[in-house]
C-alpha cells in the first residue's frame, strides 16, 4: 500500500463509483441487485491483488467505519421515505409485526442450530451469533425494490428498516447481558427492566433533539448547513453509542419527524415552524442522504467482497449449518407472509438478504464473546446465498410480469378489456 500514490487511489475510487453507477442501471433492467454485483467486483479485485502479489491489506478498520456511516445514511434515507398517514397504519403495523416475529423466530431457531453443531457455543453466545444472521439488509433491499409496485415496495422498506433497528437493539441487549453477567440465574429481570428504560430514554431524547434540530436548522442561512446537519446526527449517534443508548432510534425518529412535519408540528409548535425553509432542509437532506448512501454502500460492499475467502466454504460443517439456516429463514418467512400478506408471495418470500448490518454486527462481537469454533464461512455463505436467491426470484418475477403483458397485448381488444382488471390485480 505504501507504494500506491494518492492519484492512483483517486483513480481506483473514481472507477469503482462509475462502475457502481452502471451496476445500478444493470439492476434496473435485469433485477440483479447492484449490491451483489459490487460484492463480486470486490472478489475479483481481491483476486487481482493476489495475482499482482500485493501485500496483505487490513480492510477491517475501513469496513467498520464505512458500515457505521452507511448504516446511519441508509436508515435516514428510509425514514425520510416513510409518510405517516392514516391509511398506512395497517401496512406499517403488518411490516413491524413481520419484522419483529421473523427476527425473534429466526434468531431463536438459528441459535439452536449453532448451539447444536458449533463446538463451544452456549445459549447466550449462540443468540449473539444468530442475531446478525437473522436481520434483513435494508442496504440491499431498499435500492432493489424501487421499481416494484407501490404497496410491495413500501412493505419492504418498512420491514427492512424495522428489522435493522430491532435487530441492532436485540444484539446490544444480548451483549449487555454478557457484560453484566445478567444472563445467569439472578439479575435477568433487572437487566430487562434496564433495557426497556434505555429504550424509553432514547426515544424521549430522540424526540427532543429532533425538534430542536428542525427548529434551529430552518434558521441557518449558510449553504453548507446540510453537511453540518449530517455531522450533528453522526455526533448524536456516536455519543449515544458511548452512553449505551439505541442510537439508531435517534436517526429514525429525526427522519420521521422531518418527513412528517405537518403531523408532528401542531398547535404552538406550528407557529414556530417555517414550512418553506424546513421543507428546503428536508429536500436537500433527502438528496444528500441518497447520494451519500450510494457512495458508502458502494465502497462497503466492494471492500467486503475483497475480504471474502472461499477456503472455508468447502467445509462440510459450514455447508450443512448454512443450508439449515437458509431453510429456516425461508420457512419462517413463508409462514409469516402467508398469514399477513396473502397468497401472492413472489418475490416477497425470497427478498430476505443479509448484508451490511450482518457484517457490521459480526465485527462488533466483543473478543470475550467470540467462539473459536464458529467458522466465518457461515457468514459468507448466508450473505451470498440469500443474495443470490433474491436475485433469481426478482429475475423470475420480472420475466413473469413481462410474459403477462405480452400475453395481454396478443389478445383481441374485447378480451383484453375483459381481462384487464384481473391483470392489474396481479
Amino acid at each position: 500500500m505504501d507504494s500506491i500514490s494518492p492519484y492512483s487511489l483517486i483513480i481506483v475510487a473514481s472507477v469503482v463509483l462509475i462502475i457502481s453507477f452502471f451496476f445500478g442501471e444493470v439492476a434496473r433492467k435485469t433485477s440483479i441487485p447492484s449490491v451483489i454485483l459490487l460484492i463480486f467486483l470486490g472478489i475479483l479485485a481481491n483476486l487481482g491483488l493476489k495475482a499482482a502479489q500485493v501485500g496483505t491489506i487490513d480492510f477491517l478498520p475501513i469496513l467498520e467505519i464505512l458500515g457505521i456511516v452507511g448504516l446511519i445514511m441508509i436508515v435516514l434515507e428510509a425514514a425520510l421515505e416513510l409518510k405517516l398517514e392514516r391509511d398506512k397504519v395497517i401496512p406499517i403495523s403488518i411490516a413491524l409485526g413481520v419484522a419483529l416475529v421473523g427476527l425473534l423466530l429466526s434468531t431463536w431457531i438459528t441459535a439452536l442450530i449453532l448451539e447444536r453443531f458449533i463446538e463451544g457455543m452456549d445459549t447466550l453466545h449462540a443468540w449473539i451469533y444468530a442475531t446478525p444472521l437473522s436481520i434483513l439488509s435494508s442496504a440491499i433491499i431498499i435500492p432493489s425494490v424501487v421499481d416494484m409496485k407501490k404497496l410491495k415496495k413500501e412493505f419492504h422498506i418498512y420491514e427492512s428498516t424495522f428489522s435493522d433497528i430491532l435487530g441492532i437493539i436485540l444484539f446490544y441487549f444480548l451483549i449487555g447481558r454478557l457484560d453484566t453477567g445478567s444472563h445467569g440465574e439472578h439479575g435477568g429481570g433487572s437487566g430487562f427492566g434496564q433495557f426497556i428504560l434505555t429504550i424509553v430514554l432514547t426515544v424521549i431524547l430522540s424526540v427532543i433533539f429532533s425538534y430542536l434540530i428542525v427548529l434551529i436548522f430552518q434558521k441557518i442561512r449558510s449553504h453548507v448547513k446540510l453537511f453540518l446537519l449530517i455531522s450533528v446526527l453522526m455526533l448524536l449517534y456516536a455519543v449515544g453509542k458511548k452512553m449505551h443508548l439505541s442510537s439508531l432510534i435517534i436517526i429514525l425518529i429525526f427522519g420521521l419527524i422531518i418527513a412528517n412535519m405537518q403531523l408532528f408540528f401542531r398547535g404552538r409548535l406550528r407557529t414556530m415552524l417555517d414550512e418553506k425553509k424546513a421543507n428546503d432542509v428536508y429536500e436537500g437532506l433527502h438528496v444528500l442522504t441518497m447520494e451519500t448512501a450510494f457512495v458508502v454502500r458502494t465502497f462497503f460492499f466492494v471492500i467486503f467482497g475483497m475480504t471474502i475467502t472461499f477456503e472455508s466454504l468447502a467445509n462440510p460443517l459450514v455447508i450443512g449449518v448454512s443450508l439449515l439456516i437458509l431453510v429456516i429463514i425461508y420457512f419462517i418467512r413463508f409462514i409469516l407472509l402467508r398469514a399477513s400478506v396473502g397468497a401472492d408471495l413472489i418475490p416477497q418470500l425470497f427478498i430476505a438478504p443479509r448484508g451490511l448490518i450482518t457484517v457490521l454486527l459480526f465485527y462488533a462481537i466483543p473478543v470475550e464473546a467470540e467462539v473459536a469454533g464458529f467458522d466465518q464461512g457461515i457468514l459468507v455463505f448466508i450473505i451470498l446465498g440469500t443474495g443470490l436467491i433474491m436475485t433469481v426470484s426478482m429475475i423470475y418475477d420480472k420475466r413473469r410480469a413481462y410474459t403477462a403483458i405480452r400475453k395481454a397485448k396478443s389478445l383481441p381488444v374485447n378480451v383484453v378489456k375483459w381481462k384487464a382488471p384481473g391483470l392489474d390485480q396481479n
